[in-house]
């Protein structure tokens, strides 16, 4: 599931200034040493790992290399649920702030409090793994985390498809107004152009939130329904994960 957060002013364009002419090696110590960060670069290690051995073009028949990439995509999974240990907490806080008056606000909770429950209900699930809890649990905990999961990504969901709505609407006033200055001919309209282009930035940064969001809503869904069908594709499931991780990956390389 995707995070939510804000944006800044003024002096947040100063801040991406610095951390553009960081070097590279330094951008990258600030990545990983972030939990997300370490978590998302693992999540493209394990979906890259199950887009390989679901493509049609991976043989068939069991090979060697087939059951060592199967043995690391395993643990690469247990490796991120156990790096997510207490991670429930930060939407505990999100919803202690959250004011449920409005309906941003009942979406709020329900995003907030989804992705909490999920992410609680996964220290369990690794501690299955880890062999401490018996594995006869396996199928009620992993449905009531994908349930958790689902419902928070609905919420998430309807929470940015609002923010986008709102975005693209000061989009297009901004546009509205930069076209009647010019044909006023009040000329330079620079601080409205720069603010369009910070607009439209946030919208498209939206827009692949929420395209991360059904990614992993998919992915949840599959955990949560027991018939066969298009959806239990495992080549469309494993791009589906590796396209929501590179969203995310992408995300949190720009934001530390």
């Amino acid at each position: 599931m995707a995070k939510r957060g804000g944006g800044g002013g003024g002096g947040g364009a100063i801040v991406a200034v610095k951390k553009e002419q960081r070097p590279f090696l330094e951008h990258v110590e600030a990545y990983l040493a972030r939990r997300d960060g370490v978590d998302k670069a693992l999540k493209i290690l394990r979906y890259t790992t199950k887009v390989l051995l679901a493509s049609p073009l991976a043989p068939r028949a069991p090979s060697e290399l087939s059951r060592k990439l199967k043995d690391f995509e395993a643990s690469v999974g247990t490796s991120r649920k156990a790096f997510r240990l207490g991670k429930f907490i930060q939407n505990v806080n999100a919803l202690k702030k959250t004011e449920i008056v409005s309906r941003q606000g009942f979406l709020g909770l329900v995003a907030n409090g989804g992705e909490g429950f999920y992410f609680f209900v996964e220290q369990f699930i690794w501690l299955m793994k880890a062999g401490l809890i018996d594995k006869r649990h396996s199928r009620r905990l992993t449905k009531l985390s994908a349930w958790a999961e689902f419902i928070g990504y609905f919420g998430s969901v309807a929470l940015k498809s609002l923010d986008m709505a709102a975005l693209l609407e000061k989009e297009t006033r901004l546009i509205q107004g930069i076209q009647k200055k010019s044909e006023d001919g009040i000329g330079g309209p620079v601080t409205d152009i720069k603010e369009l282009q910070e607009v439209q930035e946030k919208r498209m940064m939206k827009m692949l939130s929420i395209i991360q969001d059904f990614a992993d809503s998919l992915l949840a869904l599959t955990d949560i329904r027991d018939s066969n069908g298009i959806l239990d594709n495992k080549f469309l499931l494993a791009f589906a994960g590796l396209l929501s991780a590179l969203i995310s990956a992408q995300k949190n390389w720009k934001s530390c």
